[in-house]
């Protein structure tokens, strides 16, 4: 049997080069435009589009050497696309995102509709999946009902305590596997204001790819860390290495533990109300080992999830067989991912292996032709993977996005029920793109277009001419 899941959106690191956006890197900034985005995400490429379409002048100043932020396909390691970041879309059907798929040649495919559990050597009988999906909804409905409290707690505090043996995998489900995060650091009011995300979607090309095409139009430069952001509304605008960029606004994208950690100078200082939402909203940690197999050694479907009856936080979910290929992804998250990540890359890799080879036998191993790990939490451009509110700090997401004059925080961190997943980030963008523009006033018509105008209101203020006598046919006589 197959279980549906609540949520999830499992995000990765690992830098992987898009050949397109190399040449921007190089080409000279402007020295000043109405608006600059700082940030190439979602939510980045979500604002300048929507300020594009506006009529003003944007600029796109990514630190990585791509667009795309936490979604990133790699297509050169195995020869299908690999998604190192987010690889599903939620609730297709009126997601943005995917609703604008098909004009950039990309397509929506729907994503697995639920999961296998694994008990050992063997799969999960019936009844074992029954038991398992009702202790499962008792967990999520003791989390909801302590969300309706007044004070906040953790979601862990808010569990059973019989949940028997299958409370490890409820609490790797719900936490890690759902947010990058354990359920003791993760805030119950903000888990239950999550929608119901089992609708998913993915992009047969990459949803990395996806987002590089939506950003192809874009005035972007690559490679450009900023280093300063000046926000007191007389000399608003950004530094890097490459040069200064005046602007009337700024609508800044990175993620939280990238504004916590003080890459970014900011003059005047950020106010101590956003710093502080930002360090509450710290990003989980998934990261995913990627493993080419020889033929199909697991024996699974195209396209298949699992996870297992785990006995600890030692554990992982298993994507098999991606596109029909013979690539399997296993993702590790929360605290256990985060020390494996740190351990490096020959870690992460045994890891997968003793794990699958606990659940198909050890000669799973040399079936393995080529391997890639990814390493969020060391990609200095992100630091993580989605944010996560800690007990307590679920008002924290308004916070964040609140104007500061001159300058709009937008990303997932800001969405208050989107959070940890692309369409938060895209919405987020949009919502700082038309409170910049709403800002800005109505754009002013370039001096090249007055004289036509002009001429043209000219003629409106003349009188009609009087129309023509027509002919018999009433086909008017200047037409013979």
């Amino acid at each position: 049997m197959t279980i549906s899941r609540r949520s999830f959106l499992a995000a990765s690191a690992g830098l992987a080069l898009v050949p397109a956006f190399a040449t921007r890197a190089r080409a000279a900034l402007p020295r000043e435009v109405d608006v600059v985005v700082v940030g190439a995400g979602a939510a980045g490429i979500a604002a300048a589009r929507r300020i594009v379409a506006a009529g003003r002048k944007v600029l796109v100043v990514e630190a990585a050497a791509q667009p795309g932020g936490r979604c990133i396909t790699d297509t050169d390691s195995f020869g299908v696309p690999f998604d190192r970041g987010a690889r599903f879309l939620h609730n297709p059907d009126s997601n943005p995102i995917a609703k604008q798929a098909r004009s950039v040649g990309i397509d929506i495919v729907p994503a697995p509709p639920g999961q296998k559990i694994r008990i050992g050597r063997r799969n999960a009988r019936a009844r074992e999946t029954e038991d398992y999906l009702a202790t499962l909804v008792r967990a999520s409905r003791a989390i909801d009902e302590a969300a309706r409290g007044k004070v906040d707690v953790a979601c862990a505090a808010a569990l059973p305590k019989d949940l028997g043996d299958w409370g490890p995998t409820i609490d790797f489900v719900l936490g890690p596997y759902a947010s990058g995060t354990d359920l003791a650091d993760l805030s119950a009011m903000d888990e239950t204001r999550a929608p119901d995300r089992n609708v998913q979607a993915g992009a047969r090309q990459g949803l990395g790819t996806l987002l590089s095409r939506l950003a192809a139009p874009l005035p972007l430069v690559t490679s450009t860390p900023v280093s300063r952001i000046v926000w007191n509304g007389r000399d608003t605008g950004v530094e890097t290495a490459s040069g200064r960029i005046a602007a009337k606004a700024v609508i800044l994208t990175v993620s939280t533990n990238v504004l916590s950690s003080g890459a970014i100078k900011f003059t005047p200082e950020l106010p101590k109300r956003q710093l502080d939402a930002a360090g509450k909203l710290g990003l989980g940690s998934t990261d995913r080992i990627a493993l080419l197999f020889k033929g199909n050694p697991l024996g699974l479907s195209r396209d298949e999830l699992l996870i297992e009856q785990s006995s600890g936080p030692r554990t992982a979910a298993l994507y098999a067989n991606i596109s029909g290929s013979s690539l399997c992804t296993v993702d590790v998250a929360g605290s256990f991912g985060r020390e494996l990540a740190a351990q490096g890359d020959a870690a992460m890799e045994a890891f997968a292996l003793e794990w699958l080879g606990k659940l198909f036998g050890s000669e799973i191993a040399k079936a393995v032709d080529r391997k890639a790990v990814t390493r969020w939490n060391a990609n200095p451009y992100v630091l993580g993977a989605m944010s996560a509110a800690a007990p307590g700090a679920q008002p924290m997401r308004r916070v964040l996005g609140e104007p500061l004059g001159t300058l709009f925080i937008a990303g997932e961190a800001t969405s208050e029920n989107l959070w940890g997943t692309v369409q938060g980030a895209w919405d987020s963008g949009e919502r700082a793109a038309d409170a910049a523009l709403k800002r800005l006033g109505p754009a002013k018509e370039p001096e090249a277009d007055k004289p036509a105008r002009k001429q043209k209101q000219r003629r409106e203020r003349q009188p009609q001419r009087q129309r023509p006598p027509e002919t018999a046919n009433g086909t008017p006589s200047w037409w013979r």
